[in-house]
């Protein structure tokens, strides 16, 4: 016997992970195997490895799902301050061990899939990482989430869900090739999609004065789907969220195309908007590229702005004569972080959502919205001048003052 079947026997004999509760080992068997039967519909003879990390995964998420809808009670209850963190990248990594960890139930379900005869660590390696970042940024949102939801504060991730993230590398004749992430080939279990709050976001178009009031007419519309997945804290009961944006086209299919034999103009507009969360970061060494970046920086921006203004409201349980008097608390409730100038749209974005949409007034007093890029402080307010003018006064990075203007 060599010394690998050594190790293997001695790793099926031992479990590494600590003695577990028995009542704690029955439960995970019992949800593994009820996953397995019906949300997988497979039996042990014919279930693959990649349907024993589907049966693991959901039954773990069946003890989350509890504190998580419980967190969010306890956050709309206290009405508490909430602060989101804007970012084009979230280097999550693989969620299965992360929340076994912080959940406690690494040696439960180690013991578990020891008496199933399974090696939780080939399971461990069936998921994919999540496509959603590159390097260090992407890196630092991350640990940013988790820190947050161990520490126990109110927050809130938005950023993209890319369908292919960034590529899978291949060699050929000494040349790197480029070829997709398809991270999403067999569906994330650790995702929920929230299609009751869907947000149209509006592209191109022009502005103009209607009764007093300047209305954006001539746009075109993308929508974006949300998608949310829990972020425990470590080993305590806050379950933060990640809230992640898909582009869907709100006309899928063009019949009257499809009926002419043009097949593919009817679904043209489909792949436009959807080409919006293909990718992430889309080579720009052209125009087209450029476009579908800043595309997908205000798509982002748009989107959770609107969700952000949408969550303050419904929190809110006195009626209000005027919109001046309903966001007067608005710099109390809402913290906003921007994660690199990626989100940096967002300073332009939540001025013009306040002026044009919500109808607040330049010269109101105390709106104020405090944003931070990286390290550094961001803030903007509405500032009245002696003669009753009203200018936007504010500081922030060169280059993120360049790309708003």
């Amino acid at each position: 016997m060599t010394s690998e079947e050594n190790d293997f026997i001695r790793r099926k004999q031992i479990s590494l992970r600590g003695l577990p509760e028995i009542d704690s080992v029955k439960e995970v068997i019992n949800g593994f195997n009820r996953h397995l039967h019906y949300t997988c519909a497979k039996d042990r003879n014919v279930a693959t490895n990649k349907d024993f990390y589907f049966a693991l995964a959901n039954t773990i998420m069946d003890k989350l799902v509890g504190k998580w809808i419980r967190t969010q009670q306890s956050y709309h209850k206290q009405n508490v301050k909430r602060v989101y963190y804007l970012s084009l990248e979230f280097m999550m990594g693989r969620t299965l061990s992360n929340t076994m960890i912080n959940l406690m139930l690494e040696g439960a379900c180690d013991e578990a899939l020891y008496q199933l005869g399974l090696d939780i660590e080939d399971l461990e390696s069936e998921e994919p990482d999540a496509g959603l970042g590159n390097g260090g940024l992407g890196r630092l949102a991350a640990c940013f989430l988790d820190s947050l939801a161990t520490l126990g504060y109110p927050a809130y991730g938005y950023g993209i869900r890319y369908e292919y993230g960034l590529f899978n590398q291949a060699i050929s004749n000494c040349n790197q090739i480029e070829k997709p992430d398809g991270w999403l080939t067999y569906g994330n279990p650790w995702e929920k999609a929230r299609p009751e709050y869907t947000i149209p976001v509006k592209f191109y178009g022009r502005t103009q004065t209607i009764g007093g009031k300047v209305e954006w007419v001539d746009y075109k519309t993308v929508v974006a789907m949300p998608y949310d997945s829990p972020i425990p804290g470590y080993r305590n009961n806050t379950v933060n969220t990640m809230r992640l944006w898909s582009a869907k086209s709100p006309n899928d299919f063009d019949l009257s195309y499809f009926n002419h034999g043009n097949y593919i103009d009817a679904v043209l507009e489909r792949n436009i908007a959807e080409n919006i969360s293909r990718v992430l970061y889309p080579n720009d060494n052209f125009f087209e590229g450029k476009e579908l970046r800043l595309k997908q920086e205000y798509f982002m921006v748009a989107a959770t702005l609107v969700d952000i203004l949408r969550r303050f409201k419904v929190n809110k349980t006195t009626v209000y004569t005027t919109n001046e008097e309903l966001y007067s608390d608005f710099p109390e409730k809402v913290a906003i972080q921007l994660n690199d100038t990626h989100p940096s749209l967002a300073v332009p974005e939540l001025m013009r959502i306040f002026v044009d949409e919500e109808g607040l007034s330049w010269i109101m007093r105390g709106i104020y919205v405090t944003l931070r890029l990286r390290t550094q402080t961001t803030r903007f307010y509405l500032k009245p001048w002696r003669d009753g003018r009203c200018r936007c006064w504010s500081t922030f990075y060169l280059d993120t003052w360049r790309l708003c203007t």
